[in-house]
């Protein structure tokens, strides 16, 4: 049995309160933790460390769960660089250049697509991500939808299909029918490489009737549902997916108090909701947009995630400590808070007990800081202070 002790740890963050205080985050300090076959095994006063068969010392630096980025699309080929700059010029977001990158994406061969997932996973383990979902969407064919799964599952154990991204310009006339592809072949190609479903329930994108159809193809094949809801504008996206026992609804930047009362009635028995709201800060800040109001949602027992939506047009951003920085600045969350959401939080909306805290029998990825406490990370926004990544135990990268 391999053992790693990582020791001398001035803060640890574990998310498990009721194990030695310490607030939501379960601080510890002047801890260690070992690990041993990849999970942690022990954590308890540096004083009282077991042997090990590897030693790293935190020097007193603070240790937190490697992030979970619980939205990104990662697959995807070009850029959106041009667009951006037109929309910090002050042209509107639209979400209608997504069809350029399905067309570069289509274009694109297996290995270039695979080296974009690569490149961009590698920058967000970098930064402290230690598990992220990614989502297909700029395929919109059975066969690209199908290949982008495929490539995504090489990568991560959370793959969402996201056929029902928007409708691709050769069904512009047809939606229809586009969808009765998305339940069909589609969903058929797809299902065995996706463990989530999701659509893109907006205007431009899919009404509520499509949605909720689509939705229900994917959970009659065994798909978990999530949903992008609510960005462009209110409309009946989050409310569908609570009706739909959705893991997740994304954006939620437009809500009515219809909205949060019905996320605050998926409250599940061990506090929270079983429905997350998975704030995306990045796209606020990339698309000029308001920033969701998430101290109006955690005032009403929500549970809140953050994440990256890491994608070319609207968040070209892999960077979690960015996406909190923000999150405390704009949508009036404490750096606690923020902490929690992209690590426990970004958990939940996956529905993983494993990843997401550190504690006896939880999976061993974990940052140490360049700081003496996690307040740093919204503190000193655009520092690179993640010192060292592991991940099932196993040091990753040092920046």
């Amino acid at each position: 049995m391999s053992s790693l002790l990582v020791d001398n740890i001035g803060e640890l963050v574990t998310n498990t309160p009721g194990a030695g205080g310490g607030g939501p985050l379960g601080l510890r300090r002047h801890v260690a933790l070992l690990v041993e076959d990849g999970l942690v095994a022990w954590i308890g006063p540096t004083r009282d460390a077991p042997a090990a068969d590897r030693r790293i010392d935190a020097g007193g630096a603070a240790v937190l769960p490697g992030f979970v980025d619980s939205h990104a699309h990662l697959v995807f080929a070009g850029d959106r660089a041009v667009e951006f700059a037109a929309r910090m010029a002050g042209e509107p977001y639209t979400g209608g250049g997504i069809r350029t990158t399905v067309g570069a994406t289509r274009a694109a061969s297996d290995d270039e697509l695979r080296a974009t997932v690569r490149r961009l996973r590698g920058e967000a383990m970098r930064q402290g991500t230690t598990t992220v979902e990614i989502k297909s969407g700029y395929g919109l064919t059975v066969a690209d939808e199908a290949r982008s799964l495929r490539i995504a599952a090489e990568f991560t154990e959370d793959t969402t299909f996201l056929g029902a991204h928007v409708v691709p310009a050769e069904y512009a006339d047809r939606p229809d029918d586009y969808v009765g592809m998305v339940c069909g072949p589609m969903l058929a190609a797809a299902a065995p490489y996706a463990r989530w479903i999701d659509v893109f329930c907006e205007r431009g994108a899919f009404d509520v009737d499509h949605a909720r159809a689509i939705l229900a193809c994917g959970q009659a094949v065994g798909l978990g549902v999530r949903l992008h809801a609510n960005q462009l504008g209110p409309g009946p996206g989050v409310q569908l997916g609570v009706e739909l026992g959705a893991a997740s609804v994304d954006h939620c930047t437009h809500l009515t108090d219809a909205d949060v009362d019905a996320l605050a009635s998926t409250a599940a028995e061990d506090g929270g909701t079983t429905t997350v709201a998975t704030l995306l800060p990045g796209a606020e800040f990339s698309t000029r947009s308001p920033y969701p109001d998430a101290r109006r949602l955690l005032d009403a027992g929500v549970t809140v995630a953050l994440a990256t939506d890491c994608n070319p047009g609207s968040s070209y951003t892999s960077s979690m400590p960015f996406c909190i920085a923000l999150a405390v600045r704009e949508m009036r969350m404490t750096p606690a808070e923020a902490v929690w959401a992209a690590t426990a939080g970004g958990a939940a909306a996956l529905r993983r007990a494993d990843v997401g805290r550190l504690a006896r029998g939880a999976r061993a990825d974990l940052m140490i800081l360049d700081a003496p406490s996690h307040l740093h990370l919204a503190y000193r926004p655009g520092v690179p202070l993640i010192r060292q990544v592991l991940r099932n135990g196993v040091p990753q990268c040092r920046p």
